[in-house]
């Protein structure tokens, strides 16, 4: 290899970590003015806290409120819920920074194949933790206090709520991006639509195992979590023929 190759070969490198770094930069600079916007203008972390603690509030007796054990517990965790919140409001800008960088090396049917999995994947797990506040965690909380001794005063602390809210958000974020992985495996040969009908009955069986697993030990919030896996499963299997044709490669139409 000449010295002029090499050259271009580290030019070329040198300048994909440059236009790397910038893309970064631009998504962290939305993310942290976003941020200080909801933090310290509008409409505030305590507000944005609050918002989030409110199917727990609503479960809870009359009165009751939540508790904080740590010295600055009050102050760190609305600041961590807000930045959760001004990453999910800036998401769209950060995936454009994301496919500008990606674009310029793809063909065109990969930029088929690519755009609407980011787009999709995005706006299935948005779905995913809205399901999950919106729905579930009314039931969920409901329960656990119906269920209680009426002989204990029930007051979370905030940090572990926090916990338990980001864990099961993150839980159903991910069980909505099933039909994005059934169609990448479709898409990338390693299985096909009909053997993957043929072992429907497993994939049911393991959503149960899954929402017993993930999620709290009563049957509404399995079942919440259960029965959306199996029919976003089955979303995936009507989708992924059509995705596969949509997106193949000239040499492949031929």
């Amino acid at each position: 290899m000449s010295d002029d190759t090499t050259n271009n070969i580290k030019e070329s490198f040198i300048s994909h970590l440059i236009e790397l770094r910038t893309r970064l930069v631009r998504a962290s600079v939305v993310v942290l003015l976003i941020f200080i916007m909801l933090f310290a203008i509008w409409p505030g972390a305590a507000a944005i806290y609050d918002w989030l603690a409110q199917p727990m509030m609503a479960a809870l007796p009359e009165g009751s409120k939540m508790i904080a054990t740590g010295v600055i517990t009050p102050f760190m965790v609305p600041m961590k819920v807000t930045m959760m919140v001004a990453f999910l409001v800036s998401l769209p800008w950060v995936l454009y920074q994301t496919w500008a960088f990606v674009a310029p090396a793809l063909y065109l049917h990969e930029k088929r194949l690519i755009a609407p999995l980011v787009i999709s994947s995005s706006v299935l797990f948005i779905l995913g933790v809205a399901f999950s506040y919106f729905f579930v965690f009314g039931t969920v909380f409901k329960f656990i206090n119906d269920f209680a001794p009426k002989s204990i005063s029930v007051a979370p602390d905030i940090e572990n709520y926090l916990d338990f809210v980001f864990t099961m958000c993150l839980a159903f974020g991910i069980t909505f991006e099933v039909p994005v992985v059934v169609v990448v495996l479709v898409r990338m040969g390693l299985v096909t639509v009909e053997k993957l009908k043929e072992i429907r009955s497993y994939v049911i069986v393991g959503a149960f195992v899954v929402a017993a697993v993930v999620t709290p030990p009563d049957i509404m919030s399995q079942l919440f979590l259960a029965i959306p896996l199996c029919l976003l499963y089955e979303v995936g299997l009507l989708v992924a023929p059509l995705f596969v044709k949509m997106t193949k490669a000239p040499e492949e139409s031929v």
